[in-house]
């Protein structure tokens, strides 16, 4: 006789069903409910959204990828979402990673994958379909009733997020996990905010068994303590930092860039190069037409000053940059040739950071409070840097610092109507 289970064991609402027959496990690597932590397993009760913001190999990938093989095993869906930020992240990591649908259902019920339909189907008939976060009009027509959503805070469209809703309606009660290393995004925000989520937060730490004592101890040693490893090992959602001058709310929506006026792609070296070392900061930055700013590339990176210096000249190209802004404190002259010594007609402006980087970084700060400046696209890391420093902190972001030298040489130094007043 097949064993019961109640909607509520995986997170739908209370009542009782008659499972499928599916054998049990004979593998007990495959009991979730023995091997999987408390804080991964469903929660009971009702809700609509089950939030897990969680560090760095929490075992984020893992909980999701249960709760959608637990949902497929007692079949009370029949079709489910599993949207990735990418087409590849969708494939890769939920379904042929190593926490992924295929790895962790067991050989007698494993689902049939199709790569060229991005489809799964368990032996019951159930069946989930894999999403881009890139391509929110893929999901406008299909229907779900149940739904999986990893790295939302990754997402390059909210509207995903929107679309993804407006098919969730099959069944009597569409729910749907969010898994996600979390971010101050304004998705994230709001999600937090609807009374209908159900919230699990969780750290690194928590699954260190499962995880490389070397991974823990590099970690640890460049992240514990900082705000970074607050979000990224910690799990937490952090707020605006009091006393700095970007705020996140800021970077909630983005402007494409019309035709451009000019280009410049600024960089600030780092001291020196190693895997400690801080990273070159190279942003790419344009004024429009409509005498606005606008950030078109973070290509920011941890080399050595040959390899930094092609990086920031492969940007100069693609974007038909007009010049190289470029700090010269950190290696005078010896900058600029290195750049030169790759492409002896670059155009370059070597500046000088005689004033503090407070007063520097005022004025371009206040082109953002004016909506003078607008990101084209999301930029993760330097958004958190910019909105991860203060005047007194005494730190030196390098992404921060390009891009400061960036909208210093096209907006608040520049002449013309669209000079900084």
């Amino acid at each position: 006789m097949p064993p019961t289970v109640t909607r509520a064991h995986f997170g739908l609402a209370v009542g009782v069903l008659t499972a499928p027959k599916v054998p049990a496990p004979v593998d007990p690597r495959y009991d979730w409910a023995q091997v999987g932590r408390p804080s991964q397993q469903p929660p009971a009760g009702e809700w609509r959204t089950w939030l897990i913001l969680a560090g760095r190999g929490y075992g984020k990938t893992r909980t999701g990828a249960e709760w959608v093989r637990g949902l497929a095993e007692a079949g009370t869906v029949a079709r489910i979402a599993l949207v990735g930020p990418t087409a590849a992240d969708a494939r890769d990591v939920m379904v042929e990673g190593e926490s992924g649908l295929l790895a962790i259902s067991p050989p007698h019920w494993r689902p049939t994958y199709e790569p060229s339909k991005r489809r799964l189907t368990w032996p019951n008939g159930v069946m989930a379909t894999t999403y881009s976060a890139d391509e929110p009009d893929r999901l406008r027509g299909p229907q779900h009733g149940a739904g999986w959503a990893d790295e939302v805070g990754t997402w390059k469209h909210a509207e995903t997020w929107d679309m993804l809703q407006f098919g969730m309606r099959l069944g009597t009660d569409p729910r749907q996990v969010v898994t996600t290393t979390p971010r101050p995004i304004k998705l994230l925000r709001d999600l937090i905010a609807q009374p209908s989520t159900v919230i699990t937060r969780g750290a690194t730490y928590e699954n260190a068994e499962n995880l490389a004592p070397a991974f823990l101890e590099q970690i640890v040693a460049r992240y514990a303590g900082t705000r970074l490893g607050r979000q990224e090992l910690q799990g937490e959602l952090l707020d605006d930092l009091e006393g700095a001058l970007w705020q996140r709310s800021r970077f909630d929506e983005r402007k494409p860039a019309p035709d451009l006026q000019r280009v410049v792609v600024a960089v600030d070296p780092a001291a020196t190069s190693g895997a400690a070392s801080d990273e070159t900061g190279i942003v790419v930055a344009g004024v429009g037409i409509d005498g606005l700013g606008y950030i078109l590339a973070d290509r920011s990176c941890r080399l050595s000053p040959d390899g930094w210096a092609r990086r920031a000249i492969a940007a100069y190209d693609e974007f038909g940059a007009d010049r190289v802004v470029v700090e010269v404190n950190n290696g005078g002259e010896m900058v600029s040739q290195t750049l030169q010594t790759i492409r002896p007609t670059l155009p370059i402006t070597a500046v000088h950071a005689s004033r503090g980087k407070q007063a520097r970084a005022e004025p371009v700060a206040a082109l953002y409070e004016q909506g003078r400046v607008w990101h084209t696209a999301p930029f993760d890391l330097l958004e958190d840097q910019l909105c991860g420093w203060t005047p007194a902190s005494g730190q030196s972001p390098d992404r921060l610092d390009a891009l400061v030298w960036a909208l210093t040489d096209l907006l608040v130094d520049a002449p013309g109507p669209w000079a900084f007043l």
